[in-house]
């Protein structure tokens, strides 16, 4: 990934948080056949390592064995910011449309996991973030579903983590701009209700 000076994300907790707010991954990977990708949830088990799980049936986990090197995408909040929004295109006209977005790239190398112990943790780590973000003390909990139920869907799926080795990330937020058109994106994006993405630029200026 291209990523200039300017719009290099090196803070921590900005692209852990990317990752925990926007967890859907596009998993990339090479095969012989050629380049293949899934999406898939994951979740932090730890600070080096993701979890995750999808079904027995999906090929991707028959083409990309155990211990083989795959890249993790996550795309943050995105959206298209017009010339117009710059106070300074008034003056000299020299100013054209764009994109902001965060986005993260993690690389490592992915272990898939059999057992049910494992395959509950998987499972639990994602539901617990999720349903806390979508239910809050309302949460749905694995124990709602009868045992015999959830031991079978277990059987349909295969869990795996991936290790990270290297991480890329990237926050082209209108940072390289002047103040004043910095501030003019974020109040154009907050009328259009974008608001994740002029939060991003807010935390951004308080940094």
């Amino acid at each position: 990934m291209d990523i200039p000076d300017d719009f290099k994300e090196t803070r921590p907790a900005e692209i852990k948080r990317i990752i925990t707010e926007f967890p859907l991954a596009c998993i990339v990977a090479s095969t012989p056949e050629g380049i293949t990708a899934t999406h898939i949830p994951l979740v932090f088990k730890d600070d080096c390592t993701l979890v995750g799980h999808m079904a027995q049936k999906n090929s991707f986990q028959t083409n990309i064995p155990t211990g083989q090197e795959v890249l993790c995408i996550f795309t943050g909040p995105q959206g298209y910011i017009s010339a117009n929004y710059y106070p300074s295109k008034f003056i000299d006209h020299k100013k054209v449309p764009t994109w902001n977005y965060q986005v993260v790239h993690l690389y490592g190398n992915i272990q898939y996991i059999t057992d049910t112990k494992a395959k509950l943790l998987a499972l639990g780590l994602l539901t617990k973030q999720s349903e806390q973000k979508a239910n809050g003390n309302k949460e749905w909990k694995m124990s709602d579903a009868p045992k015999d139920y959830l031991m079978e869907q277990l059987n349909h799926i295969i869990a795996f983590e991936i290790h990270i080795s290297k991480c890329l990330a990237k926050s082209k937020l209108s940072q390289n701009r002047s103040q004043q058109d910095f501030l003019s994106v974020i109040h154009e994006l907050q009328q259009r209700g974008e608001n994740d993405l002029a939060d991003s630029m807010q935390r951004l200026k308080r940094s």
